[in-house]
């Protein structure tokens, strides 16, 4: 650092302070980018061999924080935990979008690899940085593709350990939660169809299709359930 220019000390001061990324990242990403500031940020929230050097201290205090004390993992509490730091409902559907970009394999646990990489992804580093991408992460369900994705994600990350298909409640509770994002008029009677009618366990397959039939806006509750019928059957 006592080889920099007084400019650059500065800038490297500023970029830690916006960023919270060590004094050997920032420098690395103005190098990077000539030493313009814009372009050292864009440098390093899209390189992921920059942003790792972020402040891994910082996120290891925060899995630290919400850590289990007897398994090395985050659980139930720690995740109440931090939806209670976070300022937001364990129900909220965020949560889902937060575990999707972690990469989460279970509702209600992240390991430490999951946390870490997650937050790293998402350039975060602190809870007011996690604060403030949760606006970004609730947009995402607005994107038709991201929206897909996530839905397609929360049939593994909902299931039971060890269990092919979905118990007829979560998967009820799940569409709840996300096709309200989508205003979809059919699910609540779609639902009761189902607890009336089918009462078992959803498969992938047909976790998949509903959302494919939800995006046909003409379709009416028979049609729905002659073609979930003939799909099934056919």
């Amino acid at each position: 650092m006592h080889k920099l220019s007084r400019g650059h000390r500065d800038k490297i001061q500023q970029f830690v302070a916006i960023t919270g990324a060590s004094e050997k990242a920032a420098l690395q990403a103005l190098k990077a980018s000539d030493w313009h500031l814009e372009g050292a940020f864009d440098v390093f929230y899209s390189q992921p061999q920059i942003r790792s050097l972020t402040d891994s201290r910082h996120l290891e205090e925060l899995y630290n924080r919400y850590k289990d004390p007897y398994v090395d993992m985050i659980m139930a509490d720690g995740i109440s935990l931090l939806c209670n730091d976070l300022q937001v409902d364990p129900q909220d559907i965020v949560m889902l979008v937060v575990s999707w970009h972690m990469k989460a394999a279970t509702m209600c646990e992240f390991s430490k690899q999951e946390f870490i990489g997650g937050l790293q992804a998402l350039g975060v580093d602190s809870l007011e940085k996690f604060r403030e991408r949760i606006p970004f992460m609730r947009s995402e369900l607005k994107d038709e593709h991201k929206f897909r994705e996530i839905y397609n994600f929360a049939f593994g990350w909902a299931k039971e350990k060890g269990q092919k298909s979905l118990a007829l409640d979560t998967a009820i509770g799940m569409w709840q939660l996300l096709f309200a994002e989508k205003q979809w008029p059919l699910v609540d009677h779609w639902c009761q169809f189902l607890q009336a009618h089918h009462n078992k366990a959803i498969s992938r397959d047909t976790w998949s299709q509903l959302l494919e039939f939800a995006r046909l806006e003409s379709l009416n509750l028979a049609d729905l359930i002659a073609k979930w019928c003939e799909c099934c059957h056919g």
